[in-house]
């Protein structure tokens, strides 16, 4: 496995863990669509919350969350609903979250939680 699909995934795992610490139910991770993968797809109550996780192990390119743009924003969405047909789930509402994660060399890793990108 090479360096960035390490950072990527302990980048995941955070991110689940996060979203279970604020009682969430993380329903599926990685999934894959017909258009690419979903990382995380979790309920936020009553909510189904796709999740794009970006994780950067530092800022020198840009803060992670800079890297979901409205192309990728697009498929999430088409995605969310591919989903959302294959499923047993009928949310009262659906939206994209972004959660972006910074690993420091030194320090504590840094998770930023953007609800509702749009």
């Amino acid at each position: 496995m090479q360096a960035k699909d390490a950072v990527g995934r302990y980048g995941e795992e955070l991110a689940a863990r996060h979203l279970v610490d604020l009682g969430w139910l993380v329903l599926e991770r990685n999934w894959r669509g017909e258009a690419g993968e979903l990382d995380l797809v979790a309920m936020d109550g009553s909510t189904l919350v796709v999740v794009e996780v970006k994780t950067r192990s530092g800022t020198a390119f840009g803060h992670p969350a800079e890297a979901v743009t409205l192309q990728k924003l697009s498929r999430l969405r088409r995605l969310a609903g591919q989903w959302l047909h294959e499923h047993a789930v009928r949310p009262s509402a659906v939206r994209i979250d972004v959660v972006a994660v910074v690993l420091p060399r030194e320090g504590a890793a840094r998770i930023e939680h953007l609800e509702g990108v749009v």
